[in-house]
């Protein structure tokens, strides 16, 4: 059905679902923790068991928004009193076939948390699998909020921007997200569709100021330059053969991991100076080459000089990253078509000597003067909140900036914090009186853990604001009977280290 964005309409519908308390929490407590678990495996029975034979407004509109199920035309009369079903037909998201109300789209309560404190979204998107109760989806589909757009909801950088180009914008989440800290944002998208559900979103949580554009990668926005760019590109590696779906919120149209390739090449001209660039990739291991080197190849090649934080958080092989695709796209397991798209895709890696996929996180900003920020690494321990990385984020680069402009000297003339979060544990054989390991644990930010020496140990450990970095190495020097210059040359840099990681804070 075509969507129309008619402001009206959507203020109408807004102000029914706020009465009808069609929020996350009441409708969680309306069907259960376990149902609500199941959700989240596209199960809808438990939820549906769960709300029973109730007609109340919040009822009637769960079964028909968020689980696809046809509701009675005079219960959602009863829901939508300002709206009414004829609003749903004009916006595009329902049909009325006799005394039934078909849904055409989804629409969902979505909360989140950052640094402003809680609040929550309705987001309209195409019926997904749990709506449809199975089957595949159209190739044109509009993906509403799945677990790669909070991961990158939750890493957008929570500081002030005046401009932020939401690049390949789906239903609109990035851009709303974004909005929240930026005085305007541009969307952009091939989909006519995923704009359409873009502008209706905004108008919906009554957020003004984005701009939406048609258009592949940065054609809509040529000669223009942003504080921040964000992203979840279509980045998905799929085989370009005959009868393999396309799907348009997840395929680039393009060879292997060269979608993600092109946004790299081409971020860097779209920031202004300072400017950051947040999005999520697939790189493939290829040839030889693993994917983290080939997204470093591909940073260095940039006109644009950048600096560089790529996080590798999954590393799959062929076989399990093509399952969890064509089961992305609602093909079962164990059918006929499961098997020849399997084969599709494993022939194609085959081909192109891919051996493994990446995914993860990649933090460009552009340099003003030479790069400083060159990290590739791989993060394979959970995260305690993905929610708050983006503070996370912040500081670090915060800190890095402040570290590279300081000399050893400077540095050592400082007085420093050991972060609130940091926990020490040291590991011991049995009977030995000194520690085998000691590793110092951080509770936020990525949860690293890091192995320190009994000089390192001991000066985290007195890092209360007090001393110096330079006093506690002298009395450290002292106490272990070693050469003070040889101790400040073996720490100074685990201190830069866990600066930019956030064990150890600026007084």
């Amino acid at each position: 059905m075509v969507l129309t964005s008619d402001p009206d309409l959507c203020r109408s519908l807004a102000a029914d679902l706020a009465d009808a308390d069609f929020r996350s929490e009441p409708l969680r407590a309306a069907w259960g923790v376990d149902a609500d678990t199941a959700i989240g495996r596209t199960l809808r029975t438990p939820a549906l068991r769960g709300l029973g034979s109730r007609t109340d407004p919040q009822a009637v509109l769960a079964r028909l928004l968020i689980f696809g199920v046809a509701q009675q035309v005079s219960h959602v009369e009863d829901a939508l009193p300002r709206t009414g079903s004829a609003g749903l037909v004009s916006l595009g998201f329902a049909a009325v076939d006799g005394h039934a109300v078909t849904p055409s789209v989804t629409l969902r309560p979505q909360s989140f948390h950052d640094e402003r404190g809680p609040g929550e979204w309705w987001i309209a998107a195409d019926l997904d699998e749990l709506a449809l109760g199975g089957g595949t989806l159209a190739e044109d589909y509009v993906l509403g909020v799945g677990g790669a757009s909070l991961t990158l909801a939750g890493l957008q950088l929570p500081t002030p921007a005046h401009r932020v180009l939401d690049l390949g914008t789906g239903c609109g989440v990035q851009a709303l997200r974004a909005r929240r800290y930026a005085d305007e944002v541009v969307a952009t998208d091939i989909s006519e569709r995923a704009l359409a559900f873009t502008q209706i979103n905004a108008v919906l949580d009554g957020t003004s100021h984005i701009e939406t554009r048609h258009g592949s990668l940065f054609e809509p926005v040529a000669g223009e330059t942003f504080d921040r760019i964000v992203s979840n590109p279509p980045f998905v590696i799929t085989p370009r053969a005959s009868g393999v779906p396309a799907y348009e919120y997840r395929d680039g149209g393009l060879v292997g991991d060269a979608l993600v390739a092109q946004v790299v090449a081409g971020v860097g001209a779209h920031l202004a100076p300072g400017g950051v660039a947040q999005f999520l990739g697939n790189w493939e291991t290829t040839g030889g080459t693993s994917g983290l080197d080939r997204i470093r190849a591909w940073v260095e090649a940039s006109d644009i000089p950048l600096d560089a934080w790529v996080v590798e958080r999954e590393h799959l092989n062929p076989i399990e990253y093509s399952e969890m695709w064509i089961r992305d796209g609602g093909t079962a397991p164990g059918t006929p078509e499961h098997d020849r798209l399997l084969t599709a895709w494993l022939d194609d890696f085959e081909a192109r000597d891919v051996t493994a996929v990446g995914f993860g996180y990649v933090l460009l900003r552009r340099a003003e003067g030479e790069p400083t920020l060159a990290r590739y690494e791989q993060i394979r321990q959970p995260i305690p909140s993905e929610s708050s990385l983006g503070s996370h984020l912040a500081q670090a680069l915060a800190a890095h900036d402040a570290q590279a402009r300081l000399s050893d000297d400077q540095l050592c003339a400082l007085s420093l914090h050991a972060a609130a979060d940091v926990t020490e544990a040291r590991h011991h054989t049995p009977g030995a009186e000194n520690p085998t390991v000691i590793e110092l644990r951080q509770g936020g930010g990525f949860g690293r853990s890091f192995h320190a020496d009994p000089a390192l140990a001991g000066l985290v450990g007195a890092c209360d604001g007090d001393l110096s970095i330079g006093q506690i190495i002298g009395a450290l020097a002292q106490l272990l009977e070693v050469e003070e210059p040889a101790l400040r040359a073996s720490l100074l840099p685990a201190i830069r280290s866990l600066l930019v990681d956030g064990f150890l804070r600026f007084a």
